[in-house]
């Protein structure tokens, strides 16, 4: 533990040039005397480390001097590809792994490299959860990251949709993806392989059981596909509906990408009005979607869900009337 400390220290003064022992402590959550006695370590070992005084002073490394020792451990390399990303990184419990695999990488720059680095971080920042949405809860995301690291098999309660609602499963997890603040985990099952989503996981129980993957798995592969079919199956009709010329010019500001996508795609009428045949999951879900159009978009086809919408309008009048 304390000669990554050590390192981490070394690597911080390489990388910011100058900090003070309150600012290493910090960084490191441990206590100012924990700081003094590892600088003294560094420099009993030759490392030309020295502290300028005074308000503006700090601990500082001679002029041009650069370590090598910047390799990463198994945990860093693994959690590369989650710099810039310390929501998920965290979610997954790689917060320290991260954070280190990012110290040593910027280690490794050259100072202008590093610079330039520094400045993209603090101007591009990925922010996943759609709006008006918090990240989900996954108490049980860590078990699942690492079973899916270690090809694991596991046991899971899983609550569905459909009943019964709440069923025992035994996964062989190959992989995870992070959509709109959701997780989601791509499992192997007797039934070939199934999505499931982490939030969804009641309880979790690790087994010793290793799994072989089959080496033809891709996961961005098959995680297009899952949503390719996913949509075919979520659409189970369409339905004819104009759109009025007022709504059409302010399509750009409308949340309903399959009615943006197909107002664009097509020629308005002489009234400015467009006509557009658009996909729907279903009747009830449907006008639920379309009614927050008010007169600005009338369905013309089909006649259950111009009826729908018909009774919508009456109740919602019986309620308000």
């Amino acid at each position: 533990m304390r000669s990554s400390r050590l390192l981490s220290i070394l690597l911080l003064l390489q990388t910011r040039r100058q900090l003070t022992a309150r600012e290493l402590a910090d960084e490191l959550e441990v206590s100012l005397r924990t700081i003094y006695r590892d600088v003294e370590a560094l420099a009993a070992a030759g490392v030309p480390v020295y502290a300028d005084q005074g308000r503006a002073g700090g601990y500082r490394l001679v002029e041009g001097y650069r370590t090598r020792l910047t390799g990463l451990t198994e945990q860093e390399a693994a959690a590369l590809f989650l710099v810039g990303m310390p929501g998920a990184a965290a979610a997954l419990g790689l917060t320290a792994e991260t954070s280190a695999a990012e110290l040593k990488l910027l280690a490794a720059l050259a100072p202008d490299q590093r610079d330039r680095a520094g400045r993209l971080k603090n101007r591009f920042h990925l922010d996943l959860p759609a709006w008006y949405q918090d990240a989900e809860a996954s108490p049980q995301l860590s078990a699942v990251a690492d079973a899916v690291l270690h090809d694991r098999r596991i046991k899971v309660r899983y609550r569905r949709w459909e009943e019964p609602r709440e069923v025992e499963r035994i996964l062989e997890p190959y992989g995870l993806v992070l959509k709109n603040g959701s997780w989601y985990v791509v499992a192997s099952t007797p039934g070939g392989l199934r999505t499931y989503r982490v939030s969804n996981i009641l309880d979790l129980t690790p087994t010793e059981e290793t799994f072989e993957r089959d080496d033809r798995f891709e996961l961005q592969r098959f995680w297009q596909e899952h949503l390719e079919g996913f949509d075919q199956v979520r659409f189970t009709g369409e339905a004819v509906v104009r759109v009025s010329a007022r709504l059409a010019a302010k399509m750009y500001d409308v949340s309903y990408p399959a009615l943006v996508k197909a107002v664009a795609a097509t020629e308005p009428e002489a009234d400015g009005s467009v006509v557009v045949t658009i996909p729907i999951e279903s009747i009830p879900n449907a006008a639920a979607s379309l009614c927050r159009f008010g007169n600005a978009l009338e369905v013309l086809e089909p006649t259950e869900l111009r009826a729908e919408l018909a009774n919508l309008g009456r109740t919602l009048s019986d309620l308000y009337s």
